[in-house]
């Protein structure tokens, strides 16, 4: 069981409008779909990848998420240029770089670079 045809990743926020306009800028543009305005809106990331933004103040500041890139610099440039305040580059091992931010509510998004499918093989 592991063809999916969707995967939805879901953010619990405490404040859906200030976590809708956050996140509106995270992806640089509008919401791809809000099916339930107020308390819900989704950001298609990857061909078969979304990220909900859900109002769940119970929940909210509990979650984290990664994005995988071939290379960490452009994703942090970019979250540079919008105004995120980014930790420190963490670097892990076999080329895998690392930088988080953390939303309004306290969930954890990491920025992956040189994220390999498998690592079978390398040194390191």
């Amino acid at each position: 069981m592991t063809d999916f045809a969707q995967l939805l990743s879901v953010v619990p926020v405490s404040d859906f409008d200030v976590s809708h306009a956050w996140y509106e800028r995270l992806f640089a543009r509008p919401a791809d779909n809000v099916p339930m305005p107020g308390l819900l809106a989704e950001w298609r990331v990857a061909d078969s990848g979304w990220v909900q933004v859900s109002l769940d103040a119970e929940r909210a500041g509990h979650t984290m998420l990664n994005f995988a890139e071939d290379d960490l610099h452009g994703p942090r440039e970019r979250l540079a240029a919008a105004g995120f305040e980014q930790e420190d580059v963490v670097e892990a091992n076999r080329g895998v770089r690392l930088s988080a931010i953390v939303d309004p509510d306290g969930n954890r998004l990491t920025f992956i670079g040189g994220f390999r499918e498998e690592y079978f093989g390398d040194e390191g």
